[in-house]
């Protein structure tokens, strides 16, 4: 054994229980025997001495080795005596291995495996920690410290054994033996055995099922006989403790007399507290083995240096891309040398540097990578045997026994061959080159390549893959070479990462003030981009003779990713899209910083050829999407796997690249912005001759207070502002992710790889840093049902509704419309008023105002731009895609709820933009199409709410006239489509009404109008189908009515009554409200209640109605509001008991969970993960030369949760993911059918004529979703998740605390009587 590794050993001892000896002498001794036979020789041995010249810096200097011989052989004695101190240090019976000794070499003497004595001292920097980086200043210790710490331990020694003594003959005497068969309080109350082993296990690996290994180790019997020796070796002190122990214990008993009543119920509660944790002992050996379990105990263990690791991995990334390979390499060895940086690092960051010299061939680096990695005791990976055999592969010297060697040590290292293809991220011919190596030896072999066809899915979809032969999966209505033109022209829209598209402002004529305005911008414009360009060059000389020989991080690998005009025209382009009002730093850098990850991830899968490899794939998917193509009974994701797998050769098309570190996006846009405040200048004279001329900034920095804190703002000058207004550009330039697609979306296939052809996307949408999402999904083994659902949804095509887009367009450039949402223009907006204050004629209340009314006008001008711009994008993307069909990739938040990816332009929108788009595939209305568009008009006009299916039908043929009348003329006659909730939408329906009813045959009218249906308080539907309440479900329209149960208007009469009553009492508030209470003011709160809104919120809401009304007396507002909000609340409580007992259980099961420590996680009936990011605040400040940015992190899994958070937000959050998963199977299921279906959450759209299968669909779903014991599934979730360790700490207060949360999960809500299959029948459930 290694003399250093045995001194590492020693250190360790102290901090280990005896069960980890044994583990670590059966690994360690028997392989560090065979003292150098490792990873020099694991590629050559005809390399070992290159490696050891080559990495001299990380050795220590030789004069050193004399004293360093000398401190090792002192601890040598210090370790004999430690292990026999071990030997008795526990008073259970403990067997450890024999321990082998090497004589440490003489100061001359040689090293076997031809190291030299360099080779073997230097290992003193880096001694190995359970798998991991010691910790600093191993190599710094002297041997007199060793010998007083173990003085020091030898005293502390015989309290530690009294002390367990005593709780060990505590345990005997609380204890009847009889019990001792019981959960683990049985065995160890309030964690007292516990502390004593866990805390010397702690950072094991094994102590994730703690108690198994107790009880394993402590049966009944040998509790006794511990309690026997203990006996023996008490001494005075102990013996004296007992008596006082028995005294106190006799008076508990004359209090238990006392009490008797509560002592039973305490009784009861630890019978169950032991029934429940022999329950879930059990369940956690049956899934010990399995997959789920490992979730459950690893999943909420974030990475606790991972921003610095995935800032070190992405700025290698960046040196290897730009091709600055020594800077890379030299920065791999300064992290390495340092130990308090060494820790960072990960096998996967030393494989970077392995995959460049496998590219050039050079072995030898390969080697002395091995060797870093050795050191700083990791060992290598499936990347690193990959790049190893690459290398080979590219030499064509290389001996087969060298290549015969590494397999050998790989087999060893129990890696396989098929794991590297099937592990492996490839770029170009990576995998071409490590298959020829194999190949050299290994002639007949070809990787093992099978879709894992058996998945284990859950019960609610497992008809949904397993029995296929009734499915018909809808076509799309393209040919394939239509497709595949499509997939070209998306491409190329990609490639460009920007889209300048004509604005629709671009109508009004151009004046000559105007051209001359434009001719203005485009020469400065020119001007910036000079300098933008020398500043830049500049920036970058600079920062290359910076910290050359420093460990720190610095820009310049940042700068060097793109062409230097590339990050000039990202400047320039922000330039034009900054608001009037100026931007926060914070969002302006963020944005840059995001334009150039984009651009490097499209370069960098040019520089991979995925793009070759990915027109391939994407040429023979059209196959299965076509309509002139056979029919395939295989899912988009499935048949892209397949593809994957049949081209195997070349490129991995997923998970190629590294995000990039919040930290690192916002100092690099930080950067940028900087530059451009100090470089880009106009002259003061250019819009007015008569100034003098001199040269000032068009960007100003500021700074200004939002709420409490100080914010720094890039303003733009008023110079700039008005060239811009003036010169009302035609063009607008957008991201590329900002536009739909030209072609269907790449299907989700894995984690981080879907929706876009090349522009990055997220699966999971989260705050920008957390981390703690991704490494949840990654490890989940089943998301097959998510992706599926997501690829249906994304392959819904698209068009624009061009009659709906002009009109809206004429009033847009006219004056605006408040009543129609379109944003007037800011020549509508208040004039703001000039004043002067330090004119005399004003008085103080005067001046102030004035400073009030200047203060709201600008206020006024800012919200009016910000809607108008928003309008504006909007309507630019319609009028762009007017002649097109696109497609809008999709993805989800972290409660699985689905959302298009393109941000502005999108059926999640308001009313306008929903009205501007309709399916591109359209379908006949059949017979009962047209009844369906009739009642979806009345839907949207908000009337007949409390009205039946037949009565809407009966009142739209009633108005007949003014549908017609609506449709033909829409700005100038009657104007009847202007009273609807939904007028834009309403609009579009009755020109679908009167085309249809004008044709030659109603029923054969081709439709692609989509028609809605939605849930009746959705939210509240799933509360009352858990709870299985009646009253809840009659309110909700679960139970089958003649007519819709409307809750709104319920609890709005209910709260009349309530008020009426008041009045009639005298209350005055209650008198003022006579003939205000309205379903529309309690509507918003009733809704929300249900996501958990509070009191004070529900308040606002109701306050920001009242206030909408003119006839009511602003003065009563807050007395009102605060009366009303407390009469909804109380009738809430009275309608939905059920409900309310479901949502205090899951409050206060957060509130445990998070006061405990941990974040609230839990998992979809779909198999989704999901975890709450709400921690404690913390304050990272980003130090640039402009200013300290200070970045409130509140999703870093370092910190405690934010119980308040976690509590309020686990029911609405739990609620969202039951409603995303009852859309997903509906999704499918649609899917499966043939039909077109998208979602706005729990708002369903499809065709006209497939309403009624939707329908049905929708109604078997939701019953199938909630037929699953979904609460005690999630209890049981909770309790393994939570309850499955056994609380260490020996305070009181931990363990009270860990059995009332146990408890509490057990005890899921009980349920009432109401019959689920009522639910398809009941035609209001959705409607």
């Amino acid at each position: 054994m290694s003399l250093l590794r045995v001194c590492s050993f020693a250190k360790s001892l102290g901090r280990r229980s005896l069960a980890d000896v044994r583990m670590c002498f059966a690994e360690r001794c028997q392989l560090c025997v065979l003292v150098r036979s490792g990873a020099v020789r694991r590629i050559s041995g005809t390399l070992l001495c290159l490696q050891r010249r080559n990495v001299s810096s990380v050795i220590p200097k030789p004069e050193d080795a004399k004293k360093r011989v000398h401190e090792q052989s002192q601890l040598l004695d210090v370790l004999k005596v430690r292990i026999q101190q071990l030997q008795s240090d526990f008073v259970l019976d403990v067997q450890h291995a024999k321990v082998q000794f090497v004589k440490a070499p003489s100061v001359g003497g040689g090293i076997s495996s031809g190291r030299t004595p360099k080779g073997s001292s230097k290992d003193k920097n880096d001694i190995p920690k359970s798998g991991q980086m010691v910790t600093k200043g191993a190599s710094k210790s002297q041997p007199s410290r060793w010998m007083e710490k173990l003085s020091q331990e030898k005293k502390n020694k015989l309290k530690k054994q009294q002390h367990l003594q005593q709780k060990m003959q505590r345990l005997v005497k609380d204890k009847v033996p009889g019990k001792s068969k019981g959960g683990k309080s049985s065995l160890i109350p309030t964690g007292t055995t516990h502390k004593t082993i866990s805390s010397a296990a702690k950072g094991s690996k094994g102590d994730t099922k703690l108690w198994d290994e107790i009880r394993a180790a402590v049966s009944s019997a040998a509790a006794v006989t511990a309690v026997a020796s203990a006996k023996a070796a008490m001494t005075p002190e102990t013996s004296k403790q007992k008596r006082k122990d028995s005294k106190s214990k006799g008076a508990d008993k004359e209090a238990t007399k006392r009490t008797t009543t509560e002592c039973k119920g305490k009784d009861e509660d630890l019978a169950e507290v032991e029934e429940l944790e022999k329950r879930l002992n059990q369940q956690v050996r049956h899934w010990a083995c399995s997959s789920t379990m490992d979730s459950f105990q690893e999943s909420s263990m974030g990475n606790s240096c991972g921003d610095i690791q995935l800032s070190i991995r992405s700025y290698l990334e960046a040196c290897v891309f730009g091709g600055d390979i020594e800077r890379s390499h030299n920065f791999l060895l300064s992290q390495h040398r340092v130990m308090s940086r060494r820790k960072h690092l990960t096998t996967d960051v030393y494989n970077i540097m392995m995959r460049v010299w496998a590219k050039k061939g050079m072995l030898n680096q390969i080697g002395r990578i091995f060797i870093l990695l050795e050191e700083a005791g990791l060992k290598p990976n499936v990347g690193s045997y990959s790049a190893a055999l690459e290398c080979m592969g590219r030499n064509p010297n290389c001996s087969p026994k060298v290549i015969s060697r590494c397999l050998n040590q790989m087999k060893e290292d129990g890696v396989t061959v098929d794991d590297l293809f099937s592990h492996c991220v490839f770029q170009q011919d990576e995998r071409d080159m490590l298959l020829k190596a194999i190949q050299t030896v290994k002639p007949d072999y070809e990787p093992c390549h099978t879709l894992n066809a058996s998945q284990c899915f859950s019960p609610l979809v497992q008809d949904f893959y397993t029995k296929r032969e009734h499915h018909t999966y809808p076509k799309l209505d393209f040919t394939q070479e239509e497709l595949q033109e499509r997939f070209k022209r998306q491409l190329r829209v990609e490639q460009a990462c920007t889209v300048t598209i004509d604005s629709v402002e671009a109508i009004k004529p151009v004046t000559e003030h105007m051209a001359r305005m434009r001719e203005l911008l485009a020469e400065q414009r020119a001007q910036w981009q000079k300098v933008l360009l020398q500043a830049l060059r500049e920036s970058k000389l600079i920062l290359t003779k910076t910290n050359t020989k420093d460990y720190k991080l610095n820009l310049y690998p940042y700068l060097c990713l793109l062409e230097d005009k590339e990050y000039v025209d990202i400047m320039i382009q922000s330039i034009a899209s900054l608001p009037l009002s100026g931007e926060s730093l914070k969002i302006l850098a963020r944005n840059l910083g995001n334009r150039i990850y984009t651009k490097y991830c499209v370069r960098q899968k040019h520089q991979n050829r995925t793009v070759e490899k990915l027109a391939s794939i994407y040429d023979a998917y059209t196959d299965l999407l076509a309509k002139d193509t056979k029919v395939y009974n295989v899912l988009p994701r499935e048949q892209w796997c397949k593809l994957e797998m049949e081209q195997r050769s070349g490129p991995t098309l997923q998970g190629g690249e590294a995000s990039w570190p919040y930290i690192v996006t916002l100092e690099l846009g930080t950067f940028m912005v900087d530059m451009m405040v100090k470089n880009l200048k106009i002259n003061s004279d250019i819009l007015n001759p008569a100034c003098d001329r001199k040269l000032i900034p068009i960007l100003y920095h500021m700074y200004a207070f939002r709420s409490t804190r100080q914010v720094g703002f890039i303003k733009p000058h008023p110079i700039l502002t008005q060239m811009q207004q003036e010169a009302m550009e035609t063009m607008l330039a957008f991201d590329s992710s900002v536009m739909p697609m030209l072609c269907p979306p790449v299907p989700w296939t894995s984690v981080k790889f879907g929706a876009y052809l090349l522009t990055p996307a997220k699966l999971m949408r989260t705050l920008e840093g957390a981390m703690q999402h991704d490494q949840l999904l990654e490890k989940c083994q089943n998301l097959h049902p998510v992706f599926d659902s997501l690829n249906q949804l994304g392959n819904c095509a698209w068009r624009i509704n061009k009659p709906i887009l002009d009109i809206i367009i004429s009033i847009f450039n006219d004056r605006g419309s408040d009543e129609l949402d379109i944003p007037p223009p800011l020549s509508e907006a208040p004039k703001i008023p000039h004043f002067n204050p330090q004119d005399p004629t004003y008085t103080a209340s005067e001046k102030a105002h004035m400073k009030r009314e200047v203060i709201n006008a600008k206020k006024k001008c800012s919200e009016m731009h910000s809607m108008r711009m928003d309008a504006l994008y909007k309507l630019s993307i319609a009028h762009h895609m007017r002649d097109e069909l696109f497609w809008f990739p999709h993805n989800m938040d972290f409660r699985g709820r689905t959302y298009p990816c393109p941000p502005y332009f999108n059926h999640l929108g308001s009313d306008v933009t929903r009205a501007m788009l309709v399916f591109a595939e359209g379908m006949p209305l059949g017979s009962k199409g047209l009844d369906w568009l009739k009642i979806h008009l009345v839907n949207l006009t908000g009337l007949k709410k409390r009205s039946s299916l037949q009565e809407r039908l009966e009142y739209a043929n009633s108005i007949m006239e003014d549908i017609l009348d609506s449709a033909d003329d829409p700005l100038n006659g009657k104007k009847w489509w202007m009273e609807a909730d939904e007028p834009w939408q309403a609009l579009g329906c009755c020109m679908e009404i009167a085309n249809a009813v004008r044709s030659p045959d109603p029923t054969k009218f081709i439709s692609h109008f989509p028609v809605h249906q939605d849930g009746s308080c959705n939210g509240l539907q799933h509360y009352a189908a858990l709870g299985r309440d009646v009253i809840g479900a009659t309110s909700v329209n679960l139970m089958p009515c003649e007519v819709p149960q409307d809750v709104y208007s319920s609890v709005a009469q209910q709260v009349e009554e309530l008020r009426a009553r008041d009045a009639a009492k005298g209350l005055k508030i209650a008198q003022v409200l006579d003939g205000f209470i309205s379903r529309k003011v309690v509507k918003q709160t009733v809704m929300t209640v249900v996501y958990g809104v509070t009191r004070y919120g529900g308040r606002l809401q109701i306050e920001k109605r009242l206030k909408e009304i003119d006839e009511f007396p602003k003065e009563h507002v807050w007395d009102a509001s605060q009366y009303l909000v407390r009469l909804v609340f109380s009738g809430l409580k009275e309608m939905f008991t059920g409900t309310r007992e479901i949502q205090d259980w899951l409050t206060e099961s957060a509130r445990l969970i998070s006061k405990s420590g941990h974040t609230v996680e839990w998992v979809t009936p779909l198999g989704l993960p999901i975890i709450q990011p709400y921690h404690r605040t913390r304050n990272q400040v980003l130090k640039s030369t402009m200013q300290y940015i200070n970045l409130q992190i509140s999703h870093d899994a370092k910190e405690r949760p934010d119980t308040v958070k976690q509590k309020n937000a686990f029911p609405p959050n739990f609620i969202h993911s039951l409603d995303s998963t009852h859309m997903m199977l509906t999704s499918l299921q649609c899917y499966s059918a043939g039909l077109t279906f998208v979602s706005v959450h729990d708002c369903f759209w499809t065709h006209a004529l497939t309403v009624d299968t939707m329908n049905k669909i929708c109604r078997e779903q939701f019953v199938t979703l909630h037929s699953q014991p979904i609460l005690q599934e999630l209890s049981n979730f909770l309790l393994l998740k939570y309850c499955s360790t056994v609380q260490t700490q020996a305070k009181n207060k931990k363990y009270q605390e860990y059995r009332r949360l146990m408890l509490l999960l057990a005890k899921v809500p009980q349920t009432g009587d109401f019959d689920l299959q009522r639910v398809k029948e009941s035609t209001y459930f959705f409607s």
